[in-house]
C-alpha cells in the first residue's frame, strides 16, 4: 500500500518503533505543511493512504473532494476528528481511522514549563549569558501565589495538582460540569466569572475548541487580570484569538502570557502577532511533541492502516464509507 505521513516537520515518524509496522508498504512523508487542495492532490497522487498527525491539517470538503481516486483511508493519531470532514470522505468511500486515549501529560507538563520559564524570565537569562551577560532579571516564585485554571478536565487536573504541590492557591472556573468536579477534588470555585480573572496570578486554560468554546476568553476577560498576571494558553489558540491576547498584552493586562497555540498554523517568519510581543513567551505547539505520545498517537495510527490493508479494517469512524467501495 502507498502511504503518505502529512505534516511530520520533524521528520520523526521514521526514527520510532512503531514504524516498523509499515514494512512492506511504500510510505512517503512530507515535512512541510501544504494548505491549498491542488497541491495538496497533486502530492498525494497515487497515495492509498493519508496519515494525519493531531490536527495539522484541515481536511476541509474542498480539500477532500480533490483527493485522488486512489486515496481509500485516512488514519487519524489520537480519536479527534472535529477537523475532518466525515461526511464528505464517506461521499468518496474513503474511510477515516481514529481511535485511542489523548496524552494528557504531556501538555500539562508543558503549561508547567511555560510558566515557570515565564515567571523566572529563562529564555532572556539564557540568552544574556550566552551574550555574555550575568542576572540581568529578577523573577518571581509560585509559591503562595494564586492558580487560575480554566476548565478542570483531564489536563486542568494534572497542572491544578502541580499547583497546589507548589503550594498555591488554586482556584477553578467553566462550565457547570468542570466547576462541579472542580469542588469535588477540594479546590475553591470563585462566585463569579470576573473574580476569577481578577484573582488569579496565573491563568491557564485547558480546553477543546468547539463551536461553543471558540473565543470563550474574551477581551473583557483579559482586561480584568492584574497587570503581573501570567495568560497561559496550550490548548487551541481560537479559544482566546491571537490579535485578541496580543492587544490584551499591549495594555498591559495581563502583563504577560505563555502560548504554545495559534489561530492559524503553522507560522513561519515570526509572521504573528503574538510571536512579535516582546511579553509572550511563545512555542511551536509542541505540548504532544515528545516521544512516548509520538509512539502511542503513530503507532495506532499505522496499526489501523496496515489492518485496512489486510482487509480487516479497524477503528472506523464512519463504516458507511466501506461499503462505497
Amino acid at each position: 500500500m502507498r502511504i503518505a505521513i502529512l505534516d511530520d516537520y520533524q521528520n520523526a515518524a521514521r526514527s520510532l518503533r512503531a514504524f516498523s509496522r509499515l514494512a512492506g508498504h511504500e510510505v512517503t512523508t512530507f515535512t512541510d505543511h501544504v494548505r491549498d487542495p491542488d497541491t495538496l492532490a497533486q502530492r498525494l497522487r497515487g497515495c492509498e493512504a493519508i496519515v494525519l498527525i493531531q490536527q495539522r491539517l484541515r481536511l476541509t470538503r474542498e480539500i477532500v473532494d480533490k483527493l485522488p481516486e486512489s486515496v481509500r483511508i485516512v488514519s487519524q493519531t489520537g480519536s479527534w476528528v472535529g477537523h475532518i470532514d466525515v461526511e464528505a470522505c464517506s461521499e468518496r468511500g474513503i474511510a477515516v481511522g481514529a481511535a485511542g486515549k489523548t496524552n494528557y501529560h504531556a501538555p500539562a507538563e508543558l503549561a508547567w514549563a511555560l510558566i515557570l520559564a515565564s515567571l523566572r524570565h529563562l529564555p532572556q537569562e539564557v540568552n544574556g549569558l550566552r551574550a555574555g551577560g550575568w542576572q540581568t532579571t529578577v523573577g518571581l516564585e509560585v509559591h503562595g501565589r494564586t492558580l487560575g485554571i480554566y476548565a478542570f478536565g483531564n489536563i486542568g487536573s494534572i497542572v491544578a495538582a502541580v499547583g497546589r504541590a507548589f503550594g498555591m492557591r488554586v482556584i477553578c472556573w467553566g462550565r457547570d460540569g468542570s466547576t462541579a468536579r472542580a469542588r469535588a477534588a477540594g479546590y475553591e470555585v470563585p462566585a463569579t466569572r470576573e473574580e476569577f480573572f481578577e484573582t488569579a496570578d496565573i491563568v491557564t486554560l485547558h480546553m477543546p475548541l468547539r463551536a461553543d468554546s471558540r473565543g470563550i476568553v474574551t477581551a473583557q476577560d483579559l482586561a480584568r487580570m492584574k497587570p503581573t498576571a501570567l495568560f497561559v494558553n496550550v490548548s487551541r489558540g481560537a479559544l482566546v484569538g491571537d490579535e485578541v491576547l496580543a492587544e490584551a498584552l499591549r495594555n498591559g493586562r495581563p502583563g504577560r502570557a505563555a502560548v504554545d497555540v495559534y489561530e492559524e498554523e503553522p507560522i513561519y517568519g515570526a509572521n504573528n502577532a503574538l510571536v512579535q510581543c516582546d511579553n509572550c513567551l511563545c512555542t511551536p505547539h509542541i505540548g504532544f511533541v515528545e516521544q512516548d505520545t509520538y509512539e502511542r498517537y503513530l503507532g495506532g495510527a499505522f496499526d489501523r492502516v496496515t489492518a485496512f490493508a489486510a482487509g480487516k479494517p479497524i477503528d472506523i469512524v464512519n463504516a458507511d464509507a466501506l461499503a462505497r467501495r
